[in-house]
């Protein structure tokens, strides 16, 4: 019971991270150990750089309409 609790706790804890726009470091560098562990793991500064410039159009790339 208190496994699942956590597991709620975690998911929930995610989901609004999630909902404000906060990238969750350890879930990607997980996902990249597990998935891909012959590609590099971004640092934390690279990930938030790449998160925040894909999320308000860095790199001359334009992710809003106006």
């Amino acid at each position: 019971m208190l496994d699942q609790l956590s597991a709620v706790g975690k998911y929930l804890g995610q989901t609004a991270r999630l909902m404000v726009g906060v990238p969750n470091y350890d879930t990607y560098a997980a996902h990249q150990r597990s998935r891909h562990p012959d590609a590099p793991v971004m640092s934390y500064e690279e990930f938030f750089r790449e998160r925040q410039e894909a999320r308000y159009g860095g790199k001359g790339r334009v992710g809003r309409c106006c």
